[in-house]
């Protein structure tokens, strides 16, 4: 694994003039166009080291984005993580305690326990459970293309299919069983049930945190959703060659971190293949995990292994 610094192309800026929004919600945004249409949340900073969705929100707040139909809703999730940023550790501020993007049931918004992840999930849960369309804008560690995330409905796949060929974000994970490591955002609610009505809910991961071209993207993959829905006239057709053919894979397994000797057989940055049964990585006493078919194409694996966080993805390309 690469844990060399970083490069820092974008920096956070200060958000406090976004803090008091007008939905009694801090940090969230609404806009009613007064015309009948979809009400489509944009969410940026679920984690709070992903900067692009921060340059995202803030250009569609900053340049009078406002909606001809329907409602927009901008919220920015996660700014006491991203406040904690540091830049001689970008990445240590993720989240603070628990993962925000991974708490979205009944269990844990009703539950017990406290943390500032929990507290602002509570916070937004009528925000997200009143969007009708939902754009998560997330980033990765690793420099790799950018890539939409989604539970296996066509409703999702067929807008993502739609705006993917713009040229944007043309790679898919798919995820038939949901993410297997807790309850994302966009699994909230009715955007977790197949019966959950037309609602869709994708996300969007934009490329690797700090650069530029990762704002870029989130930016225009932002104004795309829009568009898609008919909140705003198309974007300009981008200066750039036709896209490139759109490419899906399945999620067959999310490994998790169980020791402290968590090892990959070999450097990975994502979307290296493995042949049936080949190691992928070792983890001390609790094993090996090894590719379970050909082709198996791994996905965001850690940069540095923490105990009980996300190790890898493992998926299968899917045909079509």
């Amino acid at each position: 694994m690469d844990l060399s610094p970083p490069a820092l192309e974008v920096l956070p800026r200060d958000l406090s003039a976004y803090r008091a929004g007008n939905t009694g919600v801090p940090y969230v945004h609404r806009f009613d166009s007064g015309r009948p249409g979809p009400h489509v949340l944009i969410n940026a900073l679920t984690h709070g080291n992903e900067i692009c969705g921060m340059v995202a929100a803030t250009h569609l707040l900053d340049s009078g984005v406002r909606p001809k139909i329907g409602t927009l809703t901008v919220s920015f999730a996660h700014v006491e993580a991203y406040e904690a940023f540091r830049a001689d550790e970008p990445f240590a501020n993720r989240q603070l305690v628990h993962n925000l993007n991974r708490i979205w049931s009944d269990e844990w918004l009703d539950g017990l326990e406290h943390s500032p992840e929990l507290r602002r999930a509570r916070e937004l849960r009528p925000v997200v459970a009143a969007a009708d369309h939902i754009l998560d804008i997330h980033s990765t560690s690793q420099a790799v293309q950018p890539f939409w995330v989604y539970p296996a409905f066509e409703r999702n796949a067929r807008a993502a299919l739609a705006i993917g060929a713009r040229g944007q974000v043309t790679v898919h994970l798919v995820m038939p069983q949901g993410l297997g490591s807790g309850t994302p955002l966009i699994q909230h609610g009715r955007h977790g049930r197949a019966d959950g009505g037309a609602g869709v809910a994708l996300v969007a991961e934009c490329g690797q945190h700090f650069l530029r071209a990762s704002a870029d993207t989130a930016t225009a993959v932002a104004l795309d959703f829009l568009a898609h829905f008919g909140l705003i006239e198309p974007p300009s057709p981008p200066a750039r060659p036709p896209a490139a053919p759109q490419r899906r894979f399945e999620l067959l397994q999310t490994c998790m971190v169980r020791t402290p000797a968590f090892r990959f057989a070999r450097p990975l940055r994502g979307f290296e293949t493995f042949a049936r049964g080949e190691l992928i990585a070792t983890d001390g006493e609790a094993g090996e995990i090894r590719a379970p078919c050909d082709g198996c194409t791994v996905l965001m694996p850690t940069r540095q292994p923490i105990v009980g966080r996300e190790a890898v993805y493992l998926s299968r390309p899917l045909a079509g």
